[in-house]
C-alpha cells in the first residue's frame, strides 16, 4: 500500500508540474501535454491521484479508505474521460494512442 500511495504521490507532483509549466508567461490558449505519463494517458494528474489513494486503502484496510478511492476512481475517471474527449475535439493532432486513464489498458 505504502510502495502504491508513494508512487501516485510522485506521479501526481510531476503531472501537475507538466500542466502548470505548459504555458509560459503572459501566453494564453491551450496546450497539449507532454511528458511523463502524458505520454500514454490524458489523465495522468488523475491515475496518480488514484493510485494514491488506493495506496492509501491498501495501507489502512478499512471500509473508509476504499470507499474513498471508489468514488475517487469514479469522479477522476469521469473527468479525464471528458477531458480525453475534448482534447481529441479541440487538437486535430491529438495523440490517437493515449489512453484515458490506465496506460495501456484505459
Amino acid at each position: 500500500g505504502f510502495a502504491a500511495w508513494l508512487s501516485g504521490m510522485a506521479i501526481n507532483i510531476y503531472s501537475d508540474h507538466i500542466l502548470r509549466n505548459l504555458r509560459k508567461p503572459g501566453e494564453t490558449g491551450y496546450k497539449i501535454p507532454r511528458g511523463g505519463l502524458f505520454e500514454y494517458v490524458t489523465g495522468a494528474n488523475f491515475f496518480g491521484e488514484i493510485l494514491e489513494w488506493f495506496g492509501f486503502a491498501l495501507a489502512s484496510c478499512t471500509i473508509e479508505s476504499a470507499a474513498f478511492a471508489i468514488c475517487t476512481l469514479f469522479i477522476l475517471g469521469s473527468r479525464a474521460h471528458q477531458h480525453h474527449q475534448w482534447y481529441l475535439e479541440k487538437f486535430e493532432d491529438y495523440p490517437k494512442s493515449r489512453k484515458i486513464l490506465i496506460p495501456f489498458v484505459l
